[in-house]
């Protein structure tokens, strides 16, 4: 069985959201990992209390608390990805 880091699955799982907004399916082909391992993966950072979408697939369900934290982190992605910053 493959070990991934918690980094690894953090960068990974993020693509399931804003901006990305990516499908389960094509992420786990573009990672190389199976649908389940992504499923397994993201039900635990739901237990943990990390946002990522579910079986509610719009963001309009979630908590202000999980919305604040998907900025925050899309905001620090737009901050490193800015040389000029």
């Amino acid at each position: 069985m493959k070990h991934y880091s918690p980094e690894h699955k953090s960068v990974v799982l993020a693509k399931l959201l804003p901006p990305y907004n990516m499908t389960v399916s094509l992420l786990a082909q573009q990672e190389g990992v199976s649908d389940a391992t992504l499923y397994n993966w993201r039900n635990q950072a739901r237990l943990e209390g990390k946002p990522v979408l579910g079986a509610n697939k719009t963001t309009e369900q979630w908590s202000s608390e999980a919305r604040f934290a998907v900025i925050v982190e899309t905001t620090t992605l737009s901050s490193a990805s800015d040389p000029g910053q």
